[in-house]
């Protein structure tokens, strides 16, 4: 049975070949993942269509880069993820930045929740977080990344990372907390 990269390449290769037809058929492939994946960030359906639009116009333009290390999904999903952002700086995202002096190293291990918690009530819990430690947390929990990637991405130090990553965990569990609570009565 062919993988997905298989049965994709010819596609993606017309794709370098500037083959409208194929980037057609590309987009047809992931848009819809990819717009779920903008969304998570921006919060606004018409500016994650508008993310996802300006995300495949740049995986497009440079998709002579893509050297099949890594799936074709993944590759464009870190451009969406990275569109996603700098939109959300452009819209004056302001990250605060912590002591460092102050800060240790966070204790990352803990993250254990009650079992009758379901993941979309993790997930929409996060999305309500304030925007700092949701992004820390989407991209720590949702997408794999870690502290290092997390800090070039969102121009941030990397204990500053692992400062929202807390925060953000404590806001969590409390918000959980309160929900479990509040469907048992």
């Amino acid at each position: 049975m062919k993988s997905t990269k298989q049965i994709h390449q010819p596609i993606i290769d017309q794709c370098k070949n500037n083959c409208q037809k194929s980037q057609m058929q590309l987009y047809n492939l992931y848009c819809k993942a990819m717009f779920l994946v903008a969304y998570r960030y921006v919060k606004d359906r018409f500016l994650a269509e508008d993310v996802m639009q300006d995300a495949f116009i740049k995986a497009f333009k440079n998709i002579k880069n893509y050297k099949n290390e890594v799936a074709f999904g993944a590759w464009l999903k870190r451009i969406v993820i990275n569109q996603s952002i700098d939109q959300l700086k452009k819209n004056k995202l302001e990250l605060v930045s912590i002591n460092e002096e102050v800060i240790g190293k966070v204790e990352e291990s803990d993250w254990h929740v009650e079992s009758i918690i379901s993941v979309d009530e993790i997930v929409n819990t996060i999305n309500n977080l304030k925007e700092k430690y949701r992004l820390v947390l989407t991209l720590y929990l949702l997408e794999g990344f870690d502290h290092q990637e997390i800090a070039e991405v969102l121009q941030i130090t990397e204990n500053t990372s692992r400062t929202h990553l807390l925060r953000g965990k404590n806001l969590l569990k409390e918000e959980l907390k309160n929900t479990s609570y509040a469907e048992g009565y």
